[in-house]
Order: structure tokens, then sequence, then C-alpha cells
């Protein structure tokens, strides 16, 4: 919120400036909204201008390393002070981020990202109708702004709980300043807004825009909001609404969902990703947008090719975590035990790090061909398991009890990973167990486990045990469930107040 606030003082301290300095100048170009959104590429600049903040939040990569560092399946390295949010010691200043320069990995980047998103979509919505351009891709455009402005609501929520729902752009000081609302009715607001981007975009194919939302992208995120909302009908019917679409499928190998050399056919499974491209080695791009896990992932010192150019041994996977999965499941090879040197040497587990004799290396951001810091790969936001999981969440919740429809959907995702269907008979509480469990399996370092863990609200039970070497005791508390709210923001916003566990 402090972001829409600076932007909206910006404006009156310039026009302030030239009144007092009376200056009379015939003016060519402004920066008042007046004189934009007339034309199709001033409409295109502005949808393009909300993109950005997912740019931010998956570049850092907040949006994952919040998560994932929270939660039991990876660990960081201690620098840069990532190990406070493995050990829950942050404080709603962030401080230890902030000192360490790392915002752009905490809670506070992913707040101030989606309000940045949030007031662009805003502006789009409101000014885009009235732009003179053609019909058809003016309601694609305002389809976008709608889904991207749910996107943005339900990932400030899902880390904060209550908060601000804004839905006016700051053309007056009165439309920056916003209380929070009530959880509830933020789901409201993007069930509101999904709603409008279901009916405005169109289906998801072969020549879908890259980084684009189809109406099945906006179907898939209503199908996640309202699992997260424990809204489980709806959930189940977006969800199956998703698989009509006759484009969609799950890969027949999931490595190559991660595959920097595939990302134009994973686009079969990957209904809306975070799309990275380096200049220096996509033929035609005009890109920079990159992301840094694949530099965190890779060993130390640069020390393995086939992990990336750059890599400095930050991230890792917990071996408890690497034991749960069957040795026949084909997701777990997107782990390693060792890595080959570029000179063919072998380098046991024992020696991948010397932070611990057990690290795990994680394999899903491999990226051998970009350059020194920048990577190529894409991070996956919807998935097409994704839908599978959530269907046969919300089956089986829906109908108290793991129906055949239910086993069905988890199943296609285990068949797909090369094990065992689920055993028949399976009662509420154990099947809803082993979808969560397929969930960890299938999205681990992809942002997504916290917040399963944080919405069945068993974090509390399952993080004191995510222990290894290097962190020996782990202690959430309750109030862990969400972030609390950026200091900085209340500071600017006088209507904002701290969530209650953190005041």
């Amino acid at each position: 919120m402090n972001n829409i606030l600076k932007a909206f003082l910006l404006t009156g301290s310039v026009a302030l400036a030239l009144v007092s300095c009376e200056l009379e100048e015939e003016v060519y170009s402004s920066i008042y909204t007046e004189n934009f959104y007339k034309t199709a590429s001033d409409a295109e600049a502005a949808i393009a201008a909300a993109y950005d903040p997912i740019s931010d939040m998956y570049g850092g990569p907040a949006a994952l390393l919040a998560s994932d560092l929270s939660a039991d399946q990876t660990y960081p390295r201690i620098a840069v002070s990532r190990n406070s949010l493995t050990l829950f010691s942050y404080d709603a200043s962030y401080t230890a981020q902030r000192t360490a320069g790392r915002v752009n990995e905490s809670p506070q980047q992913i707040w101030a990202s989606s309000y940045d998103g949030i007031e662009k979509c805003n502006w789009v919505i409101e000014r885009v109708q009235s732009t003179q351009m053609d019909a058809a891709r003016k309601k694609e455009i305002i389809g976008e702004a709608y889904f991207l402005r749910a996107f943005y609501h339900w990932t400030v929520t899902k880390n904060f709980g209550d908060v601000v729902v804004k839905t006016k752009a700051s053309d007056v000081e009165a439309n920056a300043y916003v209380g929070k609302s009530a959880r509830a009715d933020v789901y409201k607001q993007i069930y509101s807004d999904l709603d409008s981007a279901v009916a405005r975009l169109p289906e998801h194919s072969a020549g879908l825009v890259k980084g684009r939302p189809s109406k099945q992208a906006a179907l898939a995120l209503y199908a996640k909001a309202a699992l997260y909302n424990e809204d489980w009908a709806t959930s189940l019917a977006k969800s199956e609404a998703v698989m009509t679409n006759g484009y969609l499928t799950l890969m027949d190998s999931v490595r190559d969902i991660y595959d920097v050399t595939k990302e134009d056919i994973a686009r079969v499974e990957n209904i809306f990703a975070y799309e990275a491209e380096s200049i220096n080695s996509v033929s035609g791009s005009t890109s920079s947008k990159s992301h840094q896990m694949t530099g965190l992932c890779g060993p130390p010192g640069n020390a393995a090719p086939a992990y990336g150019k750059t890599t400095y041994g930050s991230f890792f996977a917990y071996q408890a975590f690497f034991n749960s999965f069957d040795p026949k499941d084909r997701r777990r090879g997107m782990l390693d035990t060792m890595f080959v040197k570029s000179n063919g040497a072998v380098v046991r587990q024992k020696d991948i790090t010397p932070i611990t004799k057990d690290a795990v290396l994680v394999k899903k951001y491999q990226d051998p061909v970009s350059p020194t810091g920048a990577t190529t790969n894409n991070i996956p936001i919807l998935r097409m398991a994704d839908v599978y999981l959530m269907a046969a969440e919300a089956e089986a919740r829906n109908q108290q009890g793991a129906t055949q429809k239910a086993y069905d959907y988890i199943n296609a995702v285990r068949e797909r990973a090369m094990i065992d269907d689920l055993p028949a008979g399976m009662s509420l509480p154990d099947f809803i167990d082993a979808v969560l469990q397929e969930r960890s399996w299938e999205f681990f370092a992809e942002g997504d486990r916290w917040y399963d863990l944080t919405r069945t609200d068993t974090f509390l039970e399952v993080i004191p045990a995510a222990v290894n070497s290097v962190y020996g005791e782990r202690h959430p508390a309750a109030r862990h469930r969400y972030f609390p709210i950026p200091q900085d923001e209340i500071n600017a916003n006088t209507l904002l107040e701290q969530n209650d566990p953190w005041k």
C-alpha cells in the first residue's frame, strides 16, 4: 500500500513543482492518466505493467522461499537471514531480511508486489473500457486484469489472512487508503473477479500467448481459491471444468515439465507459469525476466554444469523428505544425493556442502545453458496435476468419503509418477492425508507446501519433526499460520491494523 501512496504523492509533487516555478511550456507528454489509456498501445502497455509484480515475487523469489523455507521439504544454508523463515524468528519489520538486503525473498515483497499488481489492475479495469481499440482484444485485456487482480488478492490473503480488498484505482487520496477486510470478504471478491475473467478470457490452446492466462487458468485459480476457502463443491466444479479442455493434459514424463528445452511442449500441463527468459540464451527473446532458483538449488561454487552456470549451494531438501518417496517414484529423480563436476568427477552426498553430510539437491530448476545471473526455465504456478489433486480432495470432502471418482483423480497423478494406486477402502481422514502427501511429492520447491499445512492447520504438528543436523529444533507458534503485515505498510496507512496474533 505504501507504494501506491508514493505513486499518488509523486504525481502531486510534480504538479506542485510546475505551479511554483510558473513554467510556460507546451506539454507534449504527461504522466497524468487523462492522457493515457487512449490507444491500443496504451492498453497493451498498461496490462503488461500489471504482470510485472509477478516477476518481482517469483524472480526474487519471495513467492517460493517464504513458503518453502517455512515448510518441511526444503531448508536454506544459514546465510543472508534465510534461516529466519525456517526458524520462525522474523518480526513485522522483517528486520533480518532488510538488514541482509533480502526483502526480495521475504513476505514483505509478497505484500508490496501484490498491492502493486492490484493497483495496476484497477487502472486497467477502470480505464481500458473506454479505449479505442479492437473490441475482442479489449475484452481479453480486461479479462486478464480481472484474473491478475484475483491472483494478487489470493496471494496476499493466503500469506496474511485478513487483508485489504482494493478495487478502485488511487486517483484520489481517499482511494489510496483502505482498511482490512475479513478473509471471507476477500474470497468473495476473488470469486467475483474470476467470474469476470472466465467470461472474457480465451480457451487454453497451443496458440495462447505464453505468460497470458486462459479461461482454464481462471478456472484453475478459482478451484484453488475455493479449496483454500473450504468451499469444496465450488473447487470440484471448477477443477472439473478445467478438465473439459481438450488441449490440457498431464505430460507423460513429470521431469519434462521442468526441462528448459521443453517449456513450449510443457504448456499442455502448465496452465499458468512465471515465464523466465534470458536475452542471451533464447533466440529472439527481448525479455530479461529471470529468477534465483537455479542458482540457489545448484551445489556451491558453480560445481555442477548440469545445474547451472552460476550456483551457490543455498537450498536443499531434507533427507527425511527424500526418504519419503517410493524408490520407483519418478519425482524422486528431481532430487539427488550426488552430482557430477565438469571434469567428470562424482561428488557424493557427504561432500556436497560443508554445512551437512545429508544434503539433498533439488533438480527442478536445472538450467545448463543460460548465462551467469540469468535463467530460462519457467516456474509453474498452476498446472494440471494440481487440478487433479484439488478435484480428488474436494470430491472426497464434499462427499464425506473417498469415492471412486476421488480415487481416479489422485491415481492419475500417481500413475504418471509410476507408483501404485492408493489402496481401496481408505477412511476420509486417511484419504485426505494421502492427497496432502501426494501434493507434497508433486509440488515440492514450487511454493505450495506451506499453504497446504496452514490451510489444514497441521503445521504445528508437522514442522517440529522436520529437522536435521543444520536445524536441530524448529518451534512454530499458532501466530505463524500467517505472516505479519509489514510494519512499513501499517505506518503508511493509518486505516491498516496488524493481525491480532502479531500485535
